[in-house]
């Protein structure tokens, strides 16, 4: 594979601020601007930029007073939220997740162990979905990115707390958020924060069964495992920003944020057909602490030539503190296990970005910069056990260390050719080294490097009154989903009732990255003011994919990532949004917007028919309106994700269920300080479910399936301002 090399990059990069540049005449200095005037709230960045992509601003991210950043995901055209095994949730773009959707915070990679659940909605101005890759944030996307973008600029002095509680079966607690915010003439400052307890009382119910080769069932087994408990979040984010006698400008920022999750759960496994397992009887405490800090400072120069420096250094780390005590009895009701297993983790890194930018003559904005990052976790694991008989020469105390170097040199130029027509050229080149090492494994060094050539055009088309009313967009792009740490480490996730369908985790040193290149294209038709209707087409070619094999390795069931040959990925999108007066004259202050997303996808190895992609979605329709009257207005939304079959591996299959969510707000605006919000979610009372399978040709086929309730969710939220 050719690559780009680093120090290419850097010459260009200083190409960019060369006095061959700063002694341009006066009329290459005179380059041709295009303002685009109006109320924020009017526009619409998307219809200007060449690159495509999707803003949700802070309006519509307040709109139903969530309190979880994956509600809003879930009403975002293009973009579907899954909940796997333990409840995981995953975003996904293109029905993908687990890697090949990127999601970045402020246009960074996140902290190890990161998890959604844990940034409030509230330090969040914006977030934007990128469909296809730009050079200036990494292209480990195959599928997409999603750029959190944390709210950093003060325009006015604020004082607001906003405090909320949510009622429903399953869940319920009180939150609190706040906002504190000024301004001088050149200094600002501003910290938001909020914290939030939920408890939980709530029951999952499974269900495993297998039919052998000539149709009989030898085995038939339900499960049902109640559980209670609680959580506690917290988010807190400070930020100051200075300018500079000079002109220059500096910013520090930190965001620290975690929770606190307890669970007591008693699984009961009940036997109707065959053998019952070695544990149907298990109790289990689990203690999850998680807490996550980060910290930067950024820099920016103008400099005399006209270019501009950005640079931000910043810091981080994790710390991951996993406690799981169980006591579980055989059929016999004699002890089968007594013990706890620890795992304890904990990361830190540094990182440095930057990026000098300049505008030329003809239209040109050349861009070039850097983003180099170092990260180091140390992972324990202790077992111990007063019943249960280990396998001999087995290490219960086990130790892993990780060191992970990264580095990415990108240089693009986003090129206004003419009014109407736009083009965006970029390269990136990013290496991985890892290194692991372990009192269990033998030293492991992993070495990758990506090329990734980017290219995106805009060409409006010429419309009545010499008004663009329509536009066509298409993409080209390399991308790619580097190996995730957890399946590099041949680390152990063990469970007691070990079979082809809950089969013990292993990790896999030798995965490979995999590689794709993508095409994108869209139209779009603009016919009034805030309405707009679109269609897109992509596909991407995977190689090297990364599937899941399992195996019996003589004596527990073994479940590991390959590397699994080619995939393909297409998918169609639609997206219509407009106020309904656009359509009936007169009618009243209703905004409509509605959204399809369809998705397939193939794996070369696996033989048909569903041979897609583990865990894909291949269907997401979205519809919503939103309405405003005086001091009250209202909305609703409903969104659905069709489930099916897929066949994973020859001899291994998934089944997702479909799901409808159904969320309705309210909010009254008593004056200009005061506001309260009601909203609804999951109106339908949609249950999660999903199932596995395995077939053996001589045991038969073996099933697995799980449902977790779901009820309706109330949230009510008093926002107030000082």
């Amino acid at each position: 594979m050719t690559l780009l090399r680093p120090r290419h990059m850097v010459v260009l990069l200083a190409g960019l601020s060369a006095p061959a540049l700063a002694q341009q005449s006066a009329t290459d200095a005179a380059i041709q601007r295009v303002e685009v005037k109006g109320t924020a709230a009017g526009y619409d960045p998307r219809r200007d930029d060449t690159a495509t992509r999707i803003v949700v601003g802070r309006e519509e991210i307040g709109r139903y007073g969530d309190t979880s950043l994956t509600e809003i995901f879930k009403r975002i055209p293009g973009v579907s939220v899954v909940t796997g095994s333990g409840r995981s949730t995953q975003v996904q773009m293109r029905g993908l997740g687990a890697g090949y959707t990127q999601v970045l915070v402020d246009g960074e990679r996140t902290p190890p162990g990161f998890s959604l659940e844990s940034l409030s909605p509230d330090v969040i101005e914006r977030i934007e979905v990128l469909r296809a890759a730009t050079a200036d944030m990494s292209t480990e996307s195959v599928a997409g990115t999603i750029n959190i973008v944390l709210r950093k600029t003060v325009r006015k002095r604020e004082r607001g707390v906003k405090l909320g509680h949510q009622l429903s079966s399953d869940f319920r607690g009180p939150t609190v958020s706040f906002e504190l915010a000024d301004r001088a003439d050149k200094s600002s400052y501003a910290i938001s924060g909020s914290v939030n307890h939920d408890s939980f009382r709530r029951e999952a119910l499974g269900v495993e069964e297998n039919t052998r080769p000539d149709g009989r069932v030898d085995l038939f087994r339900t499960t049902t495992v109640p559980e209670t408990g609680h959580m506690n979040g917290f988010s807190l984010g400070p930020r100051v920003n200075w300018t500079l006698d000079n002109g220059d400008t500096l910013a520090w920022q930190a965001l620290l944020n975690g929770n606190r999750f307890r669970n007591n759960a008693h699984g009961q496994v009940l036997t109707f057909i065959g053998r019952p397992p070695p544990t149907p009887d298990l109790h289990t405490r689990s203690i999850i602490d998680y807490t996550a800090l980060s910290s930067d400072l950024s820099w920016t120069h103008a400099m005399a030539s006209g270019a501009k420096l950005e640079a931000k250094f910043g810091v981080e780390g994790t710390w991951n503190k996993r406690f799981l005590r169980r006591m579980g009895n055989d059929a016999a009701g004699l002890p089968e296990t007594d013990g706890s297993i620890r795992n304890d983790a904990r990361a830190k890194g540094a990182n440095s970005t930057g990026k000098l930018t300049r505008e030329l003559a003809g239209g040109h904005v050349l861009a070039a910069g850097w983003d180099v990052r170092i990260n180091t976790s140390d992972d324990i694991r202790v077992e111990q056990d007063t019943v249960r008989a280990f396998a001999p020469g087995q290490v219960l105390d086990e130790d892993f260390g990780a060191n992970v170097r990264r580095a990415a040199f990108y240089a693009q130029d986003e090129w206004t050719i003419t009014p109407a027509w736009s083009l965006y050229a970029g390269a990136r080149w990013e290496g991985v080294h890892t290194r692991v090492t372990g009192n269990t494994v033998e030293p492991t060094s992993v070495r990758s490097s990506v090329w990734s050539p980017v290219l995106q055009t805009l060409w409006k088309l010429p419309g009545k009154d010499g008004k663009h009313g329509d536009q066509l967009r298409l993409a080209l792009s390399r991308t790619y989903k580097a190996p995730e740490m957890r399946n590099l480490v041949p680390d152990r996730s063990a469970w007691e009732n070990n079979s082809a369908t809950e089969a013990d985790f292993v990790g896999n040193p030798r995965l490979r990255p995999e590689l794709a290149w993508g095409v994108d294209a869209a139209w779009e038709h603009y016919w009034a003011e805030g309405a707009m209707f679109s269609i897109g087409a992509s596909m991407r070619r995977i190689d090297d994919y990364t599937s899941n094999e399992i195996f019996f390795d003589g004596l527990r069931w073994i479940f590991r990532p390959v590397n699994d040959g080619r995939a393909r990925v297409r998918t169609i999108d639609l997206e219509t949004k407009f106020p309904l007066k656009t359509l009936v004259e007169g009618a009243p202050a209703i905004e409509l917007r509605a959204s399809l997303s369809r998705n397939w996808s193939r794996v070369a190895s696996v033989p048909g028919p569903n041979n897609r992609m583990e865990m894909q979605t291949p269907l997401t329709a979205k519809l919503g309106l939103d309405w405003q009257a005086g001091s009250l207005s209202a909305g609703a939304s409903l969104s659905h994700r069709r489930g099916g079959p897929i066949r994973v591996t020859a001899n291994r299959g998934f089944y997702e269920m479909a799901r409808t969510d159904l969320d309705t707000y309210a909010l009254w605006k008593f004056n200009a300080k005061a506001q309260l919000r009601v909203a609804l979610s999951n109106l339908l009372g949609e249950d999660g479910a999903w199932g596995v399978s395995y077939a053996d040709p001589v045991t038969g086929l073996e099933k697995r399936s799980w449902r977790y309730p779901g009820g309706i969710k109330l949230r009510s939220t008093l926002e107030l301002k000082f």
